[in-house]
């Protein structure tokens, strides 16, 4: 949520930081703003909308000259999205940029007012402003840790002063913000895409650790203390962070999802060693938000049903405020495709601090929860743009198989682990012949894109893969779809059931196929229109039917899920709306 972008350097940083911000729209904002500095002046403009209303307004005005910027791409959290809300916010000689929530913003507030400032904006950015301005003696760095101490909550801050004009500070904390070293200048972005074109060297800060930035230095203070910092070098190249010749980077990223996959398995079935071995713990707890959470019930399903392992998966929101009783030897697995997810991070510490063993599955090697997690699996999915997860989904549910494969050939429990690892090397191709049908997944589009609601059933895995199925359609096509266990909907929902009404119903496991057929004649005596996607020829083909091939459970949901991608994809296409960046919804929720 929300993007930083700033430079210090030879070049004029105004087509830099612009370009950065597209690179950043992915995250979700409803403003944007930037901050240009000279040696005379500050200039801030901002703008509501997209990126492209603060260009055409910086075109109508006269933008100075400069060397020094910073931009913002702003998710409203405190204050409506408004151009008085919109970041850069200036409070005497301080201009800065956030992201994050300063959670006692209103208290500090208070205290400010006391002393005299005036506030325009409603937001916690302009709080944290004052306060860096109020401490703010002609020693930056002393000021900004005076501030920090003070300010309690998640951030990552930009900054600059209006009387240092070879300068560029910033620091963060439970946020993410990387600096970039470059030749040219230095840069100060929430994400590389922002920079890749520029630099592929990096350093990454930790908690509360500023850093002063000119055109040819980067020095890093840990309170008052000058320290080294080693510089990264970023392996994403500017081709992976454009869409390329595809309309969207949805539909480019369900295409690549054959090459990442082949990519994380190469990685893994010969080396099943590096697969972290589960079989010791007697309880699992699989945390995650959104999407990975679907995966996660992926895993709790293949886990319990194939390694004997009681596990559970618990919403990040709600597990890191409930009372967890570790009465037995648990791991808690965490999974994140950015890293940086705030609730999951928080999940994260609880365990931690109650002195758990986590497990992280994640996609990016220098999040904060790769960083801080005891244990790490990568899924290699490469940089995922578009909003609505896709191919990271599909490689934390791959990673789980593999865990659960793993577990249960420890324990004794797989007598045909080889040929379930046989049978791996070959999902890519498998998976590669399914998007090929993209033309079938465009005509059920066709047939759903001006219904109100849609219903997803399905019980055990199915049931997982079908919550994932509803949030792809309603996250990107805002048609209303709802998942329930199949036997459910005799319990108050079939009472939704009208005729026309899109059913997906999903049937893949042999044991339990009977009861879900059994329901899917329920809704169709309603009159409801069944699309149904199954490895069983057997299944009746109602309204619609698309066979996947029978393959091993572990790995079955990899070919059921693409489908439900890729309608969700056309269907959002067909009603012309902005899939990669879907109204209200951020990409990495790095706030409560």
């Amino acid at each position: 949520m929300c993007g930083i972008v700033g430079y210090i350097g030879k070049e004029n940083p105004k087509d830099i930081l612009i370009e950065g911000l597209k690179k950043l729209e992915y995250r979700g904002y409803d403003s944007s703003g930037i901050a240009l500095k000279n040696n005379e002046k500050v200039q801030v403009i901002k703008s509501t909308g997209k990126i492209k209303d603060l260009e055409i307004k910086m075109r109508n005005i006269k933008v100075i000259d400069s060397n020094i910027g910073i931009a913002h791409t702003r998710w409203a959290t405190h204050g409506i999205a408004n151009e008085t809300n919109a970041h850069p916010h200036t409070v005497g000689k301080v201009t800065i940029v956030h992201n994050g929530i300063i959670e006692n913003a209103d208290k500090l507030r208070e205290k400010l007012i006391k002393d005299g400032i005036k506030f325009n904006s409603e937001t916690d950015t302009e709080v944290a402003c004052a306060l860096i301005n109020k401490y703010y003696q002609n020693d930056p760095v002393e000021a900004i840790n005076k501030a920090l101490k003070e300010i309690i909550g998640s951030y990552a801050f930009g900054i600059i002063f209006e009387d240092i004009n070879d300068k560029l500070y910033a620091v963060r904390k439970d946020s993410p913000l990387i600096i970039g070293v470059g030749k040219e200048g230095n840069y100060i972005a929430s994400d590389i895409a922002a920079i890749i074109k520029y630099t592929e060297e990096y350093i990454l800060l930790d908690d509360n650790e500023v850093v002063e930035l000119s055109n040819d230095k980067v020095n890093v203070y840990q309170g008052n203390k000058l320290i080294d910092k080693k510089i990264e070098k970023s392996n994403l190249s500017i081709d992976e962070a454009s869409k390329g010749s595809y309309k969207h980077f949805m539909l480019k990223e369900i295409m690549e999802e054959p090459m990442v996959l082949q990519r994380t398995l190469n990685k893994y079935l010969d080396n099943m060693e590096e697969i972290f071995d589960v079989s010791k713990y007697e309880e699992i707890h699989i945390v995650a938000c959104g999407s990975a959470m679907y995966a996660g019930m992926i895993g709790r399903c293949l886990l319990e049903e194939k390694a004997n392992i009681k596990c559970y998966v618990e919403c990040a929101s709600e597990y890191r405020y409930k009372k967890v009783i570790y009465d037995r030897k648990t791991l808690v697995i965490l999974v994140s495709q950015s890293g940086e997810t705030a609730d999951t991070i928080a999940a994260m510490c609880k365990a931690n601090e109650e002195r758990i063993d986590t497990l992280a599955i994640v996609n990016v090697k220098t999040s904060t929860i790769a960083r801080e997690a005891k244990h790490c699996l990568f899924i290699e999915a490469g940089p995922e743009i578009a909003v609505a997860t896709t191919k990271a989904y599909l490689l934390q549910a791959a990673m789980f198989s593999l865990i659960a494969l793993k577990a249960a050939n420890v324990k004794g429990l797989e007598k045909n682990y080889n040929d379930v690892l046989n049978e791996a090397k070959n999902l890519p191709k498998k998976l590669k012949k399914i998007l090929d049908d993209k033309e079938i997944f465009m005509n059920v589009a066709k047939d759903i894109k001006d219904c109100r609601d849609a219903f997803f059933i399905g019980r055990g895995v199915d049931y997982a893969i079908c919550e994932e199925g509803s949030l792809k359609l309603k996250e990107v096509s805002y048609i209303h779809s709802d998942a329930y266990q199949a036997g459910e909907l005799k319990h108050g929902t079939i009472s939704l059931i009208e005729e026309g009404v899109p059913v997906f119903a999903i049937i893949t496991d042999d044991k339990i196929k009977a009861k879900t057929e059994s329901n899917v004649i329920e809704v169709e005596s309603r009159h409801a229109k069944i699309f149904t996607i199954t490895n069983d020829k057997t299944i009746k083909d109602h309204h619609f039917r698309y066979l996947v091939e029978k393959i091993s459970d572990y790995f079955q949901p990899i070919l059921v899920v693409p489908p439900l991608q890729l309608i969700g994809y056309y269907t959002a296409d067909l009603r012309k709306l902005d899939i990669d960046k879907p109204r209200n919804l951020a990409k990495s929720v790095t706030v409560e």
